[in-house]
């Protein structure tokens, strides 16, 4: 076989969606295989519910209800995307509405997705490495992680949600783009307005380096 040929095959291998085998068997009735799946991504799924909703036990209640949904409508899912990629978007949707039941999101409208543009990579990464603490305020770690919680809780949801998936979770651009059904202009135009609200709001308690 062509030695082009064969690489294109290991490629298209190497992308196959891992989950889809127990996808497969929990609509033929394996109920083991859906335990497979929640031991898979239970963990990511807490983190990214608790990210959003920034309460353990908010969190909780998301993870087990977007696994139900998930299985009850598991028909639904057509392999157009990555079982975790839908299975994520479904979560995120049920920690917007946990979110919204709450009152806690009182989101004001966008200005233009051009304001703050990035680059393709998601170029203005938040970096505390120029950051220097305030001697006064600052002196131990915990304190720095209760400013930084404080600040965080500030952002509106949906950015704190392209926050945490792109510089906390690690996902890319254009995985992000699919789990929020958004554009990658959307997606970075959100992650820089998070960043930068970050940054502003993390100026009362921090001082650059001179």
């Amino acid at each position: 076989m062509h030695p082009t040929i064969e690489c294109l095959k290991s490629t298209a291998v190497s992308v196959v969606d891992p989950d889809l085998p127990l996808v497969s068997a929990i609509r033929n009735g394996d109920v083991s295989a859906f335990e497979e799946l929640v031991k898979r991504y239970d963990r990511k799924l807490y983190r990214i519910a608790q990210g959003i909703t920034r309460s353990n036990e908010d969190a909780e209640d998301v993870v087990q209800t977007a696994f139900l949904k998930a299985y009850q409508n598991l028909n639904r899912f057509q392999g157009n995307a990555k079982f975790s990629t839908w299975l994520i978007r479904i979560t995120m949707n049920e920690s917007f509405m946990k979110l919204r039941k709450q009152r806690l999101s009182r989101e004001q409208p966008f200005d233009t997705d051009n304001d703050f543009a990035v680059g393709e990579n998601g170029g203005n990464h938040f970096d505390l490495t120029d950051w220097a603490a305030n001697p006064e305020s600052l002196y131990r770690a915990s304190e720095l992680r209760d400013i930084l919680e404080k600040c965080f809780r500030k952002l509106q949801p949906r950015l704190r949600a392209v926050f945490f998936l792109r510089d906390v979770d690690g996902h890319s651009i254009s995985e992000i783009s699919e789990i929020l059904n958004l554009t990658d202009a959307a997606v970075k135009s959100r992650l820089s307005r998070a960043r930068l609200q970050l940054r502003g709001e993390l100026t009362r308690y921090f001082k650059k380096r001179p």
